[in-house]
C-alpha cells in the first residue's frame, strides 16, 4: 500500500480496531478532519472503498451509517500497520482517550423505523453493549411521522426510558 489514500483508509481501519463498538461517519470525519489530515469527500471515498473490497462492513440505521472492522481488515491492519506513523497512532489513542465514553454512547443508541406489512410503522429502539443489546424495544405506531419523532427522542431520553424499565420491572 502507497500513497495518501491508502494512508487514510489505513487510519480508519486503526480507529475500528481500538475500539469495541461500531464507530460512525461522523465519529471518523470528526477525527480525520480535526487533525487536518483531509476533507469528508475524501473520507467517504475511502470508507465507499473499504466497504466494497471487505475491510469494513456498514450498518445502516434510521439516520446514520456504523462501520465495523472485518476480519480481512484486521488482517490488512495487521500487515500494513507499520505505514501508520507513531505520531498518527499516538493522536488516535488521544482522541478516544478524550471521547471514548461519548462515542460509545452515540454508537450504543440506536432507534430505526420501517413500514411494516399493515402499512403502519415500527419502530426499533436499542441500547448495544458489547454487540449485545441491552434494551431492544420495539413499538408500532400508525404514521412516520411519529415513527421518525420516537427514534430522534429515543437519542435523548433513551437513558430515561432504560431506568424506567427497570424501575417498573424489578
Amino acid at each position: 500500500m502507497t500513497g495518501t489514500q491508502n494512508l487514510y483508509k489505513l487510519i480508519i481501519l486503526y480507529m475500528l480496531e481500538r475500539v469495541d463498538f461500531p464507530l460512525t461517519t461522523s465519529q471518523i470525519s470528526e477525527f480525520i478532519i480535526e487533525e487536518g489530515y483531509t476533507d469528508f469527500f475524501k473520507v467517504q471515498n475511502c470508507l465507499s472503498e473499504l466497504i466494497a473490497s471487505g475491510l469494513i462492513r456498514e450498518e445502516n440505521t434510521y439516520k446514520r451509517t456504523l462501520y465495523h472492522l472485518t476480519d480481512d481488515g484486521a488482517e490488512t491492519l495487521n500487515f500494513f500497520h507499520k505505514e501508520i506513523s507513531a505520531d498518527i497512532r499516538s493522536d488516535i489513542k488521544n482522541f478516544f482517550k478524550e471521547k471514548k465514553y461519548e462515542l460509545k454512547t452515540e454508537a450504543a443508541v440506536q432507534a430505526n423505523y420501517y413500514e411494516n406489512v399493515n402499512h403502519e410503522f415500527t419502530v426499533r429502539c436499542q441500547i448495544i453493549e458489547r454487540g449485545t443489546p441491552l434494551l431492544d424495544i420495539s413499538i408500532t405506531v400508525p404514521s412516520e411521522s411519529e415513527a421518525e419523532k420516537m427514534s430522534n427522542n429515543w437519542t435523548a431520553k433513551n437513558e430515561e426510558v432504560y431506568a424506567l424499565i427497570m424501575e417498573k420491572l424489578l
